[in-house]
């Protein structure tokens, strides 16, 4: 069982940590990046909803709700995210400089996936789309077809 309050005081202090290396180092920067923003927004999602992680790197989803349906977790700190498959049903943030997160989308995949049809697999694999498509896409998606969120 994850304790819930010491994750939420972890994050905020890695958060003032890069925070204050910049005011030392100006034009520094000391942001989190790769697999550390995957990693931290994996755990900070699986957290909020109640979700079971799965094993890391797991091809087309991070983790499954109590009933079983399987989500790719995406996190940025930038404005976009990419994707290489169809996920069942993703869950994209932004991880704010507080640590705390903001949920840009929370759906099924095949409504991110549609956005990639017609269009040629770049030389890298991934897929990438805007956060800010994702937040208008976000808004077409119905109650019921949304994780929900828990704390």
């Amino acid at each position: 069982m994850i304790d819930h309050d010491k994750f939420r005081t972890l994050i905020k202090q890695l958060y003032a940590t890069v925070h204050e290396l910049e005011n030392m180092f100006p034009g520094r920067h000391f942001t989190p990046d790769g697999h550390m923003v995957g990693s931290l927004g994996e755990c900070l999602v699986a957290d909020a909803y109640n979700l079971k992680l799965e094993t890391a790197s797991n091809k087309g989803y991070d983790a499954v709700t109590k009933t079983g349906l399987e989500v790719e977790i995406k996190a940025t700190q930038s404005n976009s995210v990419a994707f290489r498959s169809p996920p069942q049903h993703t869950i994209v943030i932004k991880i704010l400089p507080d640590g705390t997160f903001e949920e840009i989308y929370n759906g099924p995949g095949s409504l991110v996936w549609q956005q990639f049809e017609g269009k040629r697999l770049p030389s890298n694999g991934q897929f990438q789309v805007s956060l800010n498509k994702l937040r208008q896409l976000n808004q077409t998606v119905a109650q019921a077809d949304r994780v929900p969120r828990t704390i």
